[in-house]
C-alpha cells in the first residue's frame, strides 16, 4: 500500500536506534508521517492505533504486546489483549511497525511508507533495537534464490550484538 512516490524515496543508511538525535522530533515527525500516510491511503488511524505507535516510538526498544497493553491500560484504552494485538496487526500490515521475531516483540518502523527490506541490530544487553535496510536481492541469499528460480518476497534479518552505549559501559 505504498504510493509510487514512496517507492522512489531513498532509505537512509544510518540506523537510527543507536544514533543520538532529537527524539521528541523523531516521535512527532513519525506520527505525522503515519497520519499522512493513513489519510493518503484511506486507512483508519484510530486513537488506539495512534497510541500504540506512539508507545513504540517512545523508545528505540522492542516491546511485547503485554507491555504495550499495560501502557494502553494506564492511558484508558482498555485492558483486553485483542486491543493491543489488533492495533499491532494494523501497524505491521501497513508498514508502520515491525515484529522482531527473536524477541517476540514490536518496534516502530523508522522508514514508514517506504518500500524497504529492514534489518535489525538487537543489543543482547539492553534489548535496544536499531533498524537499517538490507538488500536481500543483492546478497548471497539473492544469488542463491536467483540460481534456483526462487522469488524472495520477505526476509527477516536480525543481528544480535552489543550497542554502542552498552559497549562503552562494558569497557569502563
Amino acid at each position: 500500500m505504498t504510493s509510487e512516490s514512496d517507492k522512489k524515496m531513498p532509505v537512509p543508511d544510518a540506523p537510527l536506534g543507536f544514533a543520538h538525535h532529537d527524539h521528541t522530533a523523531c516521535v512527532s515527525d513519525t506520527l505525522a508521517a503515519a497520519e499522512a500516510r493513513c489519510a493518503q491511503d484511506g486507512l483508519r488511524f484510530t486513537p488506539v492505533r495512534r497510541k500504540v505507535l506512539e508507545i513504540l516510538l517512545q523508545e528505540h526498544r522492542a516491546l511485547g504486546a503485554y507491555a504495550i497493553l499495560d501502557r494502553l491500560r494506564e492511558d484508558g484504552f482498555g485492558s483486553q489483549p485483542p486491543v493491543a494485538y489488533r492495533a499491532l496487526d494494523f501497524l505491521v500490515l501497513n508498514g508502520l511497525a515491525h515484529k522482531i521475531e527473536r524477541l517476540n516483540a514490536f518496534i516502530a518502523c523508522t522508514h514508514p511508507g517506504q518500500t524497504h527490506a529492514p534489518a535489525f541490530m538487537i543489543c543482547r544487553m539492553c534489548d535496544a533495537v536499531a533498524e537499517t535496510h538490507s538488500a536481500p536481492g543483492r546478497s548471497a541469499l539473492g544469488d542463491a534464490a536467483r540460481a534456483t528460480g526462487f522469488r524472495i518476497e520477505r526476509t527477516v534479518v536480525e543481528a544480535e550484538g552489543v550497542c554502542p552505549s552498552c559497549a562503552l559501559k562494558a569497557d569502563a
